[in-house]
């Protein structure tokens, strides 16, 4: 019986022996698969430098230089119709007349009651001198001499408001009203715009404040008109910041000859500061982002010890980024000038892994991109 039983230990010994063997094997093997592994083919990019100008970026709407619904004040019959709708018009130009017809035959009673008025009182003056009225009857008729030109006045005023005028240069939009048509007072009759010059308004976080400056330059860019890039100045800061977002207010002003900046358009907008700053860039293809921090994968033509020839082997370098610049990415530190960078497909890489460069499908970067679907 205690025979057996150290047969039995012997024998387990020997199977523990036999497992721990093979599993120094396999980790020795683990070892020197990196030495071991076929290269992987890889796109690679070379660390460069930029100099730029700084930038910020932000989203704004274009808003008339004046803007207005010309309306009119007192209601009354559209007689007629002066305008086409999207025509330039000029400040004075007639664009509605309301029927006046009741007015005007109102208003020649009134300017001969007038008339009649002003001799009265001429006649009383001269009937004074000799005391032949009294002061009182004078008086009376220099009031009815006013009270008759007033009315004249209050007519002539009432006529003027159904003739509608434009009150500024500018393009008008799609008339809202027909010949023939009885307006109330305050119906809409067509929008008048200014739109050379246009305002652009944007917003921007309060920590931009110290950056910015009346008469910086200022580009804006719209998806109406692809690759058109529009050039105006920065012309006013507002005076106070928003207390629930905390961001700033500001106008940026744009030549619009051609008109093509319409009130209401939603544009992209880049505020360009003056100074020049030159910053180390590699391709935001070439990061690898992670929460621990982030990383490129940087080929290095290192010695390999099994055979004794020079291959190319990765090195993770964990990289501070900085502002993106189209296709690429600005490096702070991590990386310096003319290194050799992996560009693409760096989820798939580990650190020391043997590549092998081939560029032929290297994707196109541009400091400015312009997608075809953007």
């Amino acid at each position: 019986m205690l025979k057996k039983i150290i047969l039995s230990i012997v024998g387990v010994l020997v199977l523990v022996g036999v497992l721990a063997g093979l599993k120094v094997s396999q980790f020795r093997a683990l070892a020197q698969a990196p030495h071991s592994q076929p290269a992987t083919v890889v796109t690679t990019a070379t660390v460069g430098q930029l100099d730029y100008s700084p930038s910020i970026p932000a989203i704004g709407s274009v808003v008339a230089a004046q803007g207005v619904t010309v309306s009119t004040e007192i209601s009354g019959t559209v007689r007629r119709i002066a305008f086409e709708s999207g025509a330039a018009v000029s400040a004075g130009d007639l664009l509605v007349e309301l029927d006046v017809s009741s007015e005007e035959a109102q208003l020649r009673s009134a300017e001969a009651s007038a008339d009649l008025a002003h001799l009265s009182l001429e006649r009383s003056r001269e009937l004074r001198t000799t005391n032949t009225i009294s002061q009182a009857d004078l008086d009376a008729a220099i009031a009815q001499a006013k009270q008759a030109d007033a009315q004249v006045a209050n007519l002539q005023a009432v006529i003027a408001k159904k003739t509608i005028r434009a009150p500024f240069a500018g393009r008008v939009g799609i008339r809202e009203v027909n010949l023939g048509q009885y307006l109330n007072a305050g119906a809409p009759i067509v929008s008048l715009q200014s739109v050379d010059p246009v305002y652009i308004d944007f917003s921007l976080p309060q920590q931009h404040l110290s950056r910015i400056t009346v008469g910086m330059v200022t580009r804006a860019s719209s998806d109406a008109f692809a690759g058109a890039v529009f050039e105006g100045s920065l012309s006013a800061i507002n005076t106070e910041i928003d207390i629930a977002t905390r961001n700033l207010r500001v106008r940026a002003t744009f030549a619009n000859a051609d008109g093509r900046l319409r009130p209401g358009m939603f544009v992209n907008v880049t505020l360009v500061e003056s100074s020049t700053a030159s910053v180390l860039t590699i391709p935001g293809s070439a990061v690898l982002y992670a929460p621990y921090g982030d990383s490129v994968f940087i080929v290095e033509e290192q010695k390999d010890e099994a055979t004794g020839a020079t291959v190319k082997r990765l090195r993770q370098a964990f990289v501070r980024l900085g502002a993106p610049h189209g296709d690429f990415v600005a490096v702070i530190s991590g990386a310096k000038l003319g290194e050799e960078v992996v560009s693409t497909g760096v989820f798939k890489l580990r650190n020391k892994m043997p590549v092998e460069v081939d560029n032929t499908l290297a994707p196109k970067l541009e400091l400015d991109p312009t997608p075809e679907n953007s």
